[in-house]
């Protein structure tokens, strides 16, 4: 998160890249991140799982590429035999073959992160491994807890020892703390599950068991897989099929599924009666060909598209999308409008997150080192360029400007999702209200600020047919209407994962 760190110089209002001084003077905002991506494999046949689990991770590498980590044990040896390894960076960078053929063991969890600045450190690196009086318990979480620095305290005024400034690490303690009372970890996980607010999809490995948790609103995905005589856990569908294991179902919201060898067992106890299901793991964080709670990505942006052809029309020659997750809602528009469809940007495949930006004196832009303009493709021609979603508006400014200075005579944006007007507290990147560009200036104000010759957003009362009309998702980043009471004090980038 920016948390306005990084500003202009020609406004003093500026709070981070939301002002026409920004806009001008080429400050960078990022894409939205995702908190991370969760696997987890138990082999009943006894079979080292740590290369399934690295595949997985790889094939989950784009909900964080900060950094990762894998750790495995033998069910059938001394209850304190964890291998880890961890690290930051991709995955095919932290792991070796020659690591993970040493990495012995028939359950395990991996971890892929992506965190908000200041958080990048070594230390929070996931799974995270506890070693307590009943064994070693090795957990990942994606999501974001509202309720982690109460929490917090109140173990350290208990004497909790922090190793990290990650909410995930609160959930370990609590369940290990709770294991003590209890006579199994699922036990000490519901339990656990009745204390702690707010986004969470849990792996966790026990000495004998693998455990996969989702919170009773089902903010963020988890799914079941099965290869052979091994169980899987994933974030989403396309890591079970990079493994070659067959989807099961979605753990539901609220549900607590325990694999050992004698089966899946669940427990709906914490379930809820209306979940909230983040709307955009559909939009823009997940893999197009995967599939969320029974509804196809790729499909849900399709009809993004389509929507937008319906409610904002306009005469022009070509459709385009921004890469990756505008293409899909690009080509919904051309399906629905009659419109040629076209691809426009060539993206450089080999840019991470982190790659090294030029200074802002430098004529370089970050946006030209991702992104580059088939100048043959849009010379002459009225485009509409079909983007996931608007933050602070330097990104998109930047683009269009791109756009006709190749030869475009008129850009007409159009956004698959609704203006983002409030944060996000549940693992979303969305900063606070007054770093939003919509939150600022109205849509007439936005389309002259990017330069655009005409802007139309998704509308907020059709969001919910990108998943068949089922109105069980959270827009609060949209509307302000929050399914859990958000903290009193954003501290997010203190205590985030």
């Amino acid at each position: 998160m920016n948390n306005g760190k990084n500003h202009c110089k020609e406004s003093n209002s500026c709070k981070g890249g939301s002002c026409e001084g920004c806009l001008l003077s080429g400050i960078e905002e990022p894409k939205l991140g995702e908190e991370c991506g969760v696997f987890g494999m138990y082999d009943l046949g006894g079979a080292d799982v740590a290369s399934s689990i690295y595949y997985g991770l790889f094939a989950l590498q784009h909900r964080g590429q900060e950094s990762c980590g894998i750790a495995v044990s033998r069910t059938d040896g001394p209850k304190r035999n964890s291998n880890i390894c961890k690290g930051m960076g991709l995955v095919d960078k932290v792991f070796s073959a020659e690591k993970l053929e040493s990495m012995k063991g028939d359950i395990g969890v991996g971890h892929v992160r992506y965190s908000t600045a200041g958080a990048s450190v070594a230390e929070n690196t996931q799974p995270l491994v506890l070693n307590y009086i009943k064994g070693t318990l090795s957990l990942a979480h994606n999501g974001n807890l509202v309720n982690a620095v109460d929490l917090r305290r109140e173990l350290e005024l208990t004497g909790a020892i922090f190793q990290t400034s990650i909410d995930s690490e609160v959930i370990a303690y609590l369940i290990a703390r709770e294991r003590l009372e209890t006579p199994t970890v699922e036990e000490a996980v519901k339990n656990a599950m009745k204390k702690i607010k707010g986004a969470y999809s849990l792996v966790i490995a026990s000495p004998r068991k693998l455990i996969g948790v989702r919170d009773p609103f089902g903010f963020r995905p988890l799914c079941i897989g099965k290869r052979d005589d091994a169980y899987i856990l994933s974030s989403e569908t396309c890591a079970l099929d990079t493994v070659g294991a067959e989807f099961v179902r979605d753990v539901l919201p609220g549900e607590i599924v325990t694999i050992t060898p004698e089966g899946l067992k669940s427990d709906m106890s914490m379930a809820t009666k209306k979940p909230a299901r983040c709307i955009f793991e559909y939009i823009y964080f997940a893999r197009p060909d995967s599939y969320i709670d029974g509804i196809c990505v790729h499909s849900s942006r399709l009809t993004a598209g389509k929507i937008l052809a319906q409610t904002h029309p306009v005469e022009a020659d070509i459709v385009v999308g921004v890469p990756e997750s505008g293409n899909a809602a690009a080509m919904g528009y051309a399906i629905e409008s009659g419109i040629p469809y076209g691809t426009a940007f060539i993206k450089n495949s080999y840019v991470g997150r982190t790659f090294i930006k030029p200074k802002q004196s430098a004529r370089e832009s970050s946006v030209r080192v991702k992104l580059n303009v088939l100048k043959e493709v849009v010379r002459g021609k009225r485009v509409v360029m079909i983007d996931d979603s608007i933050v602070r508006g330097t990104t998109s400014a930047r683009i269009v400007k791109m756009l006709k200075e190749a030869g475009a005579s008129e850009v007409h944006v159009r956004i698959s999702s609704p203006p983002f007007l409030y944060p996000c507290y549940f693992g979303t990147d969305v900063p606070s209200s007054d770093q939003l560009i919509a939150y600022n200036h109205s849509v007439d104000e936005i389309c002259e600020m990017l330069g655009a010759d005409s802007l139309g957003y998704l509308d907020l009362d059709r969001l919910s047919e990108l998943i068949g009309g089922d109105d069980g998702y959270c827009h609060a980043c949209f509307s302000g209407d929050y399914p859990v009471a958000p903290p009193e004090e954003d501290i997010r980038g203190d205590y985030e994962h």
